[in-house]
């Protein structure tokens, strides 16, 4: 019963969040408008053209790049066996936003900038594929460390690309298009291919040399965890920029949902990391709504600010929850 209710909370608030988005904007469409445009019957072209073109992929992009960050962190937490890693643990946004400077640096103007982010997030998990054997967690920040430290050199070499560069080091949803939710949708199967992953991501928490007596492989299974992990991590990083705290705050929020059983897990926390990134951001085409002169349709308020005001007082509310002692413990 209680799954039952969270599945249908959950689907309400997508339907309401869905709703929010396409409603919300300078220009004020009518129910009937929205309804018509999605129905392909619109009474003036730029109804279409605006719900369609516009406020639906971004809605359809932020909650799948919410869903893969989330799921990733699910992946990410369960192989290092740290409830406080997250996809930026991997390196791979930092892989994606080095890509993406360099390409503008030697190609300014190119179209290709998502195909550069997604080759270089690609390439960060490769390298920790190669350096991370013996200690995944402390690989992957130093990498992100260094990847960091990277592209403030190449940026100080040229300031130009900047404004496209913030796009994948805070993370924005602003002006995505049909194309971007054409080339994020495919990745959401990485969504299914963890919750595949549940059993042996339950045993792997029971320590390895348990896990192992269980039957798991004790290379190649969290090689698995970590490559899905990696490959949804770097398509949501492609799709809207390296967003801080979703694939953190999402899988803790679910866990104190569903519990830790990974079967149920994966699949809650995947939905609750589409909300959250979604809500935040509405909330950030909101906000840019009310700045003087500014055009949220191109630039605005990148939700990774938002996120990152809500997730980071929700992370500390989390811990300090987490480090109560038990009424055992207590004695």
């Amino acid at each position: 019963m209680r799954s039952l209710l969270l599945a249908v909370g959950a689907a309400l608030a997508v339907a309401a969040l869905v709703a929010a988005h396409l409603f919300v904007g300078r220009s004020a469409l009518a129910p009937g408008d929205v309804a018509a445009a999605l129905l392909g019957h619109a009474r003036e072209p730029a109804h279409e053209i605006i719900v369609l073109r516009f406020r639906l992929p971004r809605v359809l992009v932020g909650l799948a790049a919410g869903a893969l960050l989330a799921t990733s962190g699910v992946l990410v937490q369960a192989v290092v066996r740290n409830p406080l890693a997250e996809p930026a643990t991997t390196g791979v946004g930092s892989g994606a936003a080095l890509a993406v400077v360099v390409s503008l640096l030697v190609a300014p103007g190119h179209p290709y900038v998502a195909l550069a982010a997604l080759l270089g997030a690609l390439a960060a998990g490769g390298l920790l594929f190669l350096l991370g054997r013996r200690s995944l967690a402390l690989t992957g920040i130093l990498l992100g460390a260094v990847l960091g430290a990277l592209t403030s050199f190449a940026l100080v070499l040229d300031s130009a690309p900047m404004g496209t560069v913030l796009r994948w080091l805070v993370g924005s949803l602003n002006a995505r298009t049909t194309g971007d939710w054409d080339a994020v949708a495919p990745w959401l199967v990485t969504v299914p291919l963890a919750w595949l992953l549940a059993s042996r991501m339950n045993a792997w928490a029971l320590g390895e040399t348990t896990a192992v007596g269980l039957g798991v492989r004790r290379l190649l299974t969290p090689a698995a965890i970590l490559g899905v992990a990696v490959l949804a991590a770097a398509a949501a990083v492609t799709a809207a920029g390296a967003v801080a705290f979703v694939g953190l705050v999402a899988p803790h929020v679910a866990r104190m949902l569903v519990g830790a059983d990974h079967r149920r897990l994966v699949p809650a926390a995947a939905v609750l990391g589409a909300l959250l990134l979604s809500a935040a951001d509405l909330v950030a085409f909101a906000v840019s709504l009310e700045l003087p002169g500014a055009r949220p349709d191109v630039a605005g308020v990148p939700v990774g600010a938002v996120t990152a005001l809500i997730g980071a007082p929700l992370l500390v509310h989390l811990v300090r929850r987490s480090a109560r002692p038990t009424l055992q413990e207590r004695g």
